[in-house]
């Protein structure tokens, strides 16, 4: 299926994140659920992992680990871009203790009903869920310290209300630090309306000059991305095993043209 119609991106991927969650709820202890990004808990080390429900492990369906990215000080308020299972969200409460809070918003209902029951399962009180969507952000202005996301901002059909909401609620001088795919060159008009490219993270993923003239029309400044992890051939062609491809999408020709065009990468920026 192609498509560019913003509506149908937002279902087709609210869908498949749905699918994801049910999956977790079915077998929490599953790491490898068939959603996302492809990469998932393997970005967690042990120590993060021990003291969290096998279901917030299991359903991080993310390109990065932005706890890690984020510098987070205890009091603070954070916000997480499509919260998922919530595992973001529990390493971040935390951080900032019990006088700070975290939000994780999420527009999957099923995805929120799995994190709250993974909040409950860690005991962790200093953390709230919200529906909702990150290009229509339910918080005041300036409320928040820190902005995190994994591998969400790149399934958004409007990503400049994105960040534009996102510099709306950070206070003056909060910190916008994300995971999210980039591209290092533009892909075919084709590829970018192909629907399984854009649930799996591509097809939306903007190419990493465009990042960053868009955070600096938002209002951010002090712009940084940095690559993590360049997707080569053989990265392709494990992730394709893993999506059904068009009868009409010539593999080895995407295959060619995405090689080396895609990656990993932790973004930061300041309101």
């Amino acid at each position: 299926m192609t498509t560019t119609d913003p509506e149908a991106i937002r279902e087709a991927v609210r869908e498949r994140y749905a699918t994801a969650a049910r999956a977790v709820q079915d077998s929490p202890t599953d790491a490898a659920v068939d959603a996302g990004c492809g990469f998932g808990s393997e970005l967690y080390d042990a120590d993060q992992a021990e003291h969290l429900p096998a279901a917030a492990v299991a359903a991080s369906l993310g390109c990065g680990n932005p706890t890690m990215l984020a510098t987070l000080e205890p009091g603070q308020v954070v916000l997480d871009l499509g919260s998922g299972g919530g595992i973001d969200v529990l390493l971040s409460a935390r951080r900032v203790g019990p006088t700070g809070k975290v939000y994780g918003l999420d527009m999957t209902p099923e995805m929120l009903e799995l994190a709250e029951k993974n909040r409950i399962e860690a005991g962790v009180e200093n953390a709230e869920f919200l529906l909702g969507t990150i290009e229509d952000i339910p918080l005041p202005d300036h409320s928040v310290d820190v902005i995190i996301s994994n591998c969400v901002i790149n399934l958004s059909a409007d990503k400049d209300r994105v960040l534009a909401e996102a510099h709306r609620v950070l206070r003056p001088g909060g910190l916008f630090a994300v995971s999210d795919v980039v591209l290092r060159r533009p892909i075919s008009p084709k590829l970018q309306g192909l629907m399984v490219l854009w649930t799996g993270c591509v097809a939306g993923a903007l190419v990493d000059v465009d990042y960053e003239a868009k955070l600096a029309a938002a209002g951010f400044a002090d712009v940084e991305i940095t690559p993590t992890l360049v997707h080569d051939r053989a990265t392709l062609e494990r992730l394709a095993q893993d999506v059904e491809i068009p009868a009409d999408i010539d593999l080895e020709a995407t295959l060619v043209e995405m090689d080396g065009a895609v990656a990993n990468a932790f973004i930061r920026a300041r309101a």
